[in-house]
């Protein structure tokens, strides 16, 4: 059962949204799943979703899943793009993956107006500009 699975705290996963300018091939807007820590994650699986209010009527987005397998050490993978027009809503990243046989699990909220120009900063591990969530 579920209250039976120790969560522990996740650390060393990190999500970005950035924006890549075209120079190598790919434009616009990306969500990226960063692995900063020493060890391999593995059966890495994210759920993402939006939803809020526009113009003070409900808004949701469909529910996408993404397996990414696993990831070594400060490795990043791309979960998916993201088109601009879903900033104004709240930006759900679910992240569940395993280490040694135990699970982890945690919500990634990227509130409506935290995905902006004047919020993005250099992240070093994927050497592009965005807006990062730890």
């Amino acid at each position: 059962m579920k209250k039976d699975i120790p969560f522990l705290p996740v650390k060393d996963v990190k999500v970005a949204v950035v924006q890549k300018d075209g120079e190598t091939g790919d434009s616009g807007w990306f969500v990226y799943l960063l692995n900063t820590g020493s060890v391999t994650i593995e059966n890495v699986m994210v759920t993402s979703r939006g939803y809020g209010f526009v113009d003070n009527e409900p808004r949701k987005t469909s529910v996408l899943r993404h397996f990414l397998g696993g990831m070594a050490p400060s490795e990043s993978a791309i979960i998916e793009p993201v088109d601009p027009a879903v900033f104004a809503l709240s930006n759900e990243y679910w992240v569940s993956y395993f280490i040694g046989g135990q699970v982890y699990d945690k919500k990634f909220i990227f509130v409506p107006g935290s995905i902006m120009e004047e919020h993005l900063s250099y992240i070093s591990q994927l050497q592009l500009k965005g807006v990062l969530h730890e």
